[in-house]
């Protein structure tokens, strides 16, 4: 199956740091990277290195073709990636020594998707294809119809959280995967468990605790592989990309969460967001050494 991904792309400003300032606080940091990042490009970064046939759907600036190069070299169709006149999103991104993060988000050309064209996109889908998408993005609801109408099932990413956005988008979402602060924000705007939307698949991520599924395969706990963590800058990205890729390709419930696990153990041990995304290959040696 192919997954349609409308996805931000972003450019990562990475600063490395002691600890994070406090208000007012001047700090110097230790380093500083530049490299592809965004939710949406992560993700399909992941998916194409879990092995799924993933194409993005979204905008840079014209002057920004080494995102692009980035993303195509790790196997991404990027046919769908549009020029805008806009600056490239960008991220700052802060990392301490624990490995936490903070970020900074300007959204940019990821709000001047022309959604003509994005639907376009859709056009060659087939009824069982993925549509994907995040609140990072203009033209979710324009792109979650013209799925729905083509037969498409839907993985929605919903961070960053917008409870409007999310209320919108939730009786179409056959996939929802959350980090632990955002499903308590979705239970907040349900005025219920999240795990009681009657959503086909529920996952909720809990960083170094693991994740907990709730849909149409039960409810259990995923744990986490032990792993001293680098940098946690886009684990939940890679988790997701893995997982959908998993489940595109028809593998149980439980093999694609224990693959997402162990391909996100091994990122966190490495710096960087998209860059430390490892192949299905590594994962694979990682989850029989490891199970």
């Amino acid at each position: 199956m192919t997954i349609f991904n409308l996805g931000s792309i972003n450019i990562d400003l990475i600063y490395r740091v002691s600890h994070f300032p406090a208000p007012g606080e001047t700090l110097t940091t230790r380093d500083h990277e530049r490299m592809l990042g965004g939710k949406g490009a992560n993700q399909s970064i992941a998916l194409a290195r879990a092995g799924g046939d993933v194409r993005h759907i979204g905008a840079t600036s014209a002057e920004d073709e080494w995102l692009r190069a980035e993303m195509r070299d790790a196997g991404v169709d990027i046919g769908g990636v549009q020029d805008s006149g806009l600056a490239t999103g960008h991220a700052v991104v802060s990392v301490s020594d624990d490995g936490e993060n903070q970020i900074l988000l300007y959204p940019g050309a990821n709000h001047d998707i022309d959604l003509q064209a994005a639907v376009a996109q859709l056009d060659t889908a087939g009824e069982g294809d993925w549509a994907l998408l995040q609140n990072e993005t203009n033209g979710a609801d324009e792109f979650v119809a013209a799925a729905r109408a083509r037969g498409m099932k839907l993985a929605y990413s919903a961070a960053p959280f917008d409870a409007a956005i999310t209320a919108r988008l939730l009786p179409e979402t056959d996939l929802l995967v959350v980090n632990e602060i955002e499903a308590a924000a979705l239970s907040d705007m349900l005025g219920a468990p999240a795990k009681e939307a009657g959503i086909p698949h529920l996952v909720v991520t809990r960083g170094g605790d693991g994740a907990d599924y709730d849909g149409i395969a039960g409810s259990f706990h995923v744990p986490a592989f032990s792993v001293t963590p680098v940098d946690t800058t886009g684990a939940g990205d890679c988790f997701f990309g893995y997982l959908l890729a998993a489940m595109a390709a028809d593998r149980p419930v439980e093999q694609a969460l224990a693959e997402a696990s162990a391909a996100a153990a091994i990122q966190v041990t490495r710096p960087g967001a998209s860059a430390a995304i490892p192949d299905r290959g590594e994962m694979n040696e990682y989850l029989a050494a490891n199970q």
